[in-house]
């Protein structure tokens, strides 16, 4: 099923230029499509999603609870996405507050609040477990150190990997994997993979929606990604799709194009 799309799925990379990681997959059938999956891209946003993860594993090894409270200092903020930058030193929020900013909004202070909370190495083990084998984690978002030790790096395959644990409860607890995925269906950013998809309302009050979309986006400067699983009829599919090379513009519409294909196809 998948594979009909290869032919139009490589037009459109080709058409688009750049350098793309693609990568879908089948959740029930395991029939995957992929286009340089294995290539690595500067992670942008999309390494928050392994950041949560890392995340639900410390709540549910006991270091910490979804309501326990974090004080947001001056130091901690930082410009690029999100609200907390622009919040008062001094207030309070929630583990739960946090992970659903850093993960619909992509708040950058709360991403970076969350990775002092958890360690790098909680981070490195969430993504070891989810089979993430050919991508790095280093540091902190918006904040360069001066001396780099390596940049956060991620494969499409890696993020299929990882949405499949996540989609099929493979990972700390099914629980945990159940919240996590419906912080991602809550995703505000919404102009690339599901760009073209129609209104999911059925138009009658209380029907179920015609399809979800738990998603999350990365952007910088010629980065633009986008990965996720759509939820359509009875199916479930991954798809992951990461660009370098390209200005942000031709390289959405590109991804938005794929979206289409995918939804076009099993619906």
């Amino acid at each position: 099923m998948l594979s009909s799309l290869s032919p139009s799925i490589a037009k459109i990379l080709e058409e688009a230029g750049g350098e793309w990681g693609v990568y879908l997959e089948d959740l029930q059938t395991g029939e995957q499509l992929a286009f340089n999956q294995d290539e690595r891209f500067y992670a942008a946003s999309v390494i928050k999603v392994p950041i949560m993860t890392a995340v639900f594993a410390e709540v549910y090894a006991g270091k910490f609870a979804l309501e326990s409270k974090i004080t947001l200092r001056n130091e901690d903020q930082v410009g690029g996405a999100g609200i907390l930058q622009h919040m008062t030193p001094g207030s309070e929020w929630t583990v739960q507050d946090l992970v659903t900013l850093m993960i619909i909004q992509s708040d950058n202070t709360a991403t970076n609040i969350l990775i002092d909370l958890v360690g790098r190495e909680a981070i490195r083990a969430a993504m070891q477990a989810t089979e993430m084998t050919n991508s790095r984690f280093f540091n902190k978002l918006m904040i360069v150190p001066a001396q780099v030790e390596g940049y956060n790096e991620v494969t499409a395959a890696d993020l299929g990997n990882h949405l499949r644990y996540l989609a099929t409860g493979k990972v700390i607890s099914y629980d945990s994997c159940e919240r996590m995925i419906a912080i991602l269906k809550q995703q505000q950013h919404r102009d690339r993979i599901p760009y073209h998809f129609p209104y999911p309302g059925g138009g009658v009050i209380g029907s179920l929606p015609r399809w979800e979309f738990a998603n999350k986006t990365g952007s910088v400067t010629k980065i633009t990604h986008d990965m996720g699983i759509l939820y359509i009829v009875s199916k479930a599919v991954t798809i992951c799709v990461l660009n370098k090379g390209l200005e942000q513009r031709p390289a959405v519409q590109a991804i938005a194009k794929i979206g289409k294909l995918v939804f076009d196809l099993y619906n």
